[in-house]
């Protein structure tokens, strides 16, 4: 049976330990480079963040170093360009809204360079005390987050799934805004809307994953058999299916409002919002089977009785000759193979089928002979 049809039939058999090896060090080296992004290149904050003045105008046929001297007329050279949606000229200047004769200067200017009228030109000024603001309760409210998730995840199900639930989330924020310090994308409030949603879904791909898993150990005749780290990947297993499914149908409408929002009908918040989405739903998949679950299995494994087991395991490899994994697939089969209680009951080649009833189903009662 291929791959792709033991997926859709749940019946997937990847050893995600073996691959957790791998995809650890990718994870680190995507970490090493966005945290190096955002120290050399930093976060291109929007308007609302930093304060300022944006100007924004249908500009097809325009280039920049047209636009770049059309305000060096102004006296506005070192004002930020960008070709937004295709053709939508976005400029921005560090001029407050109270200097009207500036502001109607750039206006004019980019009127003239477009053909257009001064009142078709779009511009939009913020106080640079409002963006701290904003910036300040965007800050406060990460936090309460991270400390309101961390304290459920413990009452629900332990501590150490919380930091390993905390830990994947931190690594997608830190790899979603990476890549916006490293292509220079504008992080606005729909960028961090965004990034919210990001944490939401992110949480709840890991959530599924431990909630199997827990509910797994409490049924699994792999309990005092098999490490943690083999429950787990029994776990991933029956989960993986759920989590393609869930990716896929999160994903489709986020490219439908990049395709068709912001690269056909022009659509810039929607490019903003959805750009964000679309790396953080990737991003979050990927870290609730290869960061969330390696995390929880490390800290699992240190705990007393899974150390003891893991001990008395490689006691009995090594009186074996043979390794740990081969101890365990001696007492429950094999670590790719699909659980017992998800096996068919009839059909398989170890459950032999029951004979088929012939005649009636109970034969009838006989009749008592009469005493003479």
């Amino acid at each position: 049976m291929s791959r792709f049809r033991r997926l859709l039939r749940n019946q997937t058999r990847v050893d995600f330990p073996t691959l957790w090896k791998t995809t650890l060090k990718v994870s680190a080296a995507l970490m090493l480079i966005s945290i190096v992004a955002l120290l050399v290149r930093g976060v291109n904050l929007g308007i609302e963040f930093e304060g300022g003045t944006v100007w924004e105008a249908k500009a097809p046929d325009v280039s920049t170093a047209e636009v770049r001297d059309a305000l060096r007329g102004v006296d506005q050279a070192d004002a930020k360009i960008q070709f937004v949606g295709g053709d939508v000229l976005r400029v921005r200047a560090e001029l407050d809204a109270t200097d009207a004769t500036s502001v109607a200067g750039v206006s004019a200017a980019l009127a003239a360079l477009t053909g257009q009228s001064v009142n078709d030109i779009n511009f939009n000024s913020i106080s640079a005390s409002w963006g701290d603001e904003i910036t300040n309760k965007a800050i406060r409210a990460l936090i309460v987050f991270f400390i309101v998730v961390a304290i459920y995840i413990t009452l629900r199900l332990e501590w150490r799934m919380a930091v390993a639930a905390l830990v994947a989330v931190a690594h997608d924020i830190v790899i979603t805004v990476g890549i916006y310090a490293l292509f220079q994308f504008d992080v606005t409030p729909a960028t961090v809307i965004a990034f919210l949603t990001i944490m939401g879904y992110s949480l709840y791909d890991t959530l599924v994953v431990f909630d199997k898993n827990r509910d797994y150990q409490r049924r699994s005749a792999l309990v005092g058999r098999a490490t943690y780290t083999r429950i787990m990947n029994t776990a991933l297993n029956m989960v993986l299916l759920r989590s393609v499914n869930t990716t896929i149908t999160s994903v489709l409408p986020v490219l439908s409002m990049l395709v068709v929002g912001a690269l056909i009908l022009g659509a810039v918040t929607l490019a903003e919002f959805a750009v964000a989405l679309l790396i953080g739903l990737l991003v979050g998949t990927y870290s609730s089977l290869f960061v969330a679950a390696p995390a929880a299995s490390w800290l699992k494994e240190r705990q007393p009785e899974f150390t003891e087991l893991r001990d008395r395991l490689a006691a009995r490899a090594q009186s074996r000759g043979t390794s740990v994994h081969e101890v365990e697939d001696a007492a429950v089969g094999p670590a790719t193979s699909r659980p017992a209680s998800s096996r068919p009951a009839t059909g398989s080649a170890t459950t032999p089928r029951r004979p088929a009833p012939t005649g009636t189903a109970i034969p009838p009662r006989p009749r008592k002979r009469k005493r003479r």
